[in-house]
């Protein structure tokens, strides 16, 4: 296990250069048969600084091809609701339970799941993440053994550090590929996705009560560049897509306010973002009857 006082004295390149470590033993890596009939292996991307970490399940067609996660229609769907919060692929870090394709896009086995997961707990230590959004059944599962995706997606539940994650929250949403297949399914993504901004202010908020107020080695508020502009609505009628999302991570120096994060600082008794008219410092989030409407105040805050 990596010591948690040398992670957060990490500095950027030295992150970067472990999770390069990480992906080099991950490319090379035989531990399990899916090795035998990938193309390439999918370590996952993203920026080092992040403090939001997205897990999938498995690389899919295109993910194989390509060697990096979430490069088809589902990971285009992902990167969509990113821009629905002001985020992008490269704010976040992405990668997923299994780093190699499972044939036919089947399920991972168990047995494959166990011998990819050492990598995935090294990155989390690594990167430290305050929240894992966790996208599928399959990748729920690593994290939190007893939920059911139908009954628990969307909701905030701390994460066992044994995972690698020392003192993270983690969220559950649908994998995008569902999303695609049920128009149903997209409905309740697009609340959840909403939903994330907020919950990474709780995780913030939960990790300084639990650090006593002791001062932080790095930047836990970062403020991240908006991207207001507005974006289509997932395609509820296309076929299913078996490639699995592609992505990168908001940096722990980035980040957006969605509907709820007002209530959510002051749940945690901290003080509640500040208007501010700067384009470049607010979340880019709006109302989803309404993209360009300028009454919402969530669309107006801007964290310190």
């Amino acid at each position: 296990m990596t010591d948690p006082q040398r992670v957060e004295a990490l500095t950027r390149p030295e992150r970067a250069a472990a999770l390069e470590t990480v992906a080099a033993e991950v490319r090379s890596c035989t531990r399990c048969r899916l090795h035998a009939t990938r193309t390439k292996a999918v370590p996952g991307e993203g920026d080092p600084e992040t403090e939001v970490v997205f897990v999938g399940e498995g690389p899919g067609f295109n993910e194989d091809r390509a060697g990096r996660p979430f490069v088809g229609r589902a990971g285009e769907l992902l990167e969509r609701h990113l821009a629905s919060i002001g985020w992008r692929r490269d704010d976040v870090f992405i990668t997923n339970v299994v780093k190699c394709r499972p044939p036919d896009n089947r399920d991972p086995e168990p047995d494959e799941i166990a011998a990819c997961y050492p990598y995935l707990r090294r990155q989390l230590e690594i990167l430290d993440p305050a929240l894992l959004v966790t996208l599928g059944r399959h990748s729920m599962g690593r994290f939190l053994q007893d939920a059911r995706i139908s009954r628990d997606h969307g909701t905030l539940r701390a994460v066992d550090p044994a995972t690698g994650a020392r003192d993270a929250l983690v969220f559950p949403m649908f994998h995008p590929a569902a999303a695609l297949r049920s128009p149903d399914v997209a409905r309740q993504s697009e609340a959840d996705i909403r939903a994330v901004p907020a919950a990474l202010l709780e995780a913030r908020g939960r990790r300084a009560s639990r650090a006593d107020a002791a001062p932080a080695t790095r930047d836990l508020v970062p403020v991240m560049a908006a991207h207001a502009a507005a974006t289509p609505a997932p395609d509820s009628s296309a076929e299913h897509a078996p490639e699995e999302p592609h992505g990168r991570a908001p940096e722990r120096a980035s980040e957006a306010v969605a509907v709820g994060a007002v209530s959510a600082a002051s749940d945690l008794g901290a003080s509640p973002p500040t208007a501010t008219g700067d384009p470049a410092r607010t979340s880019g989030h709006a109302s989803t009857s309404d993209p360009a409407s300028p009454s919402d105040p969530a669309d107006q805050m801007t964290l310190f």
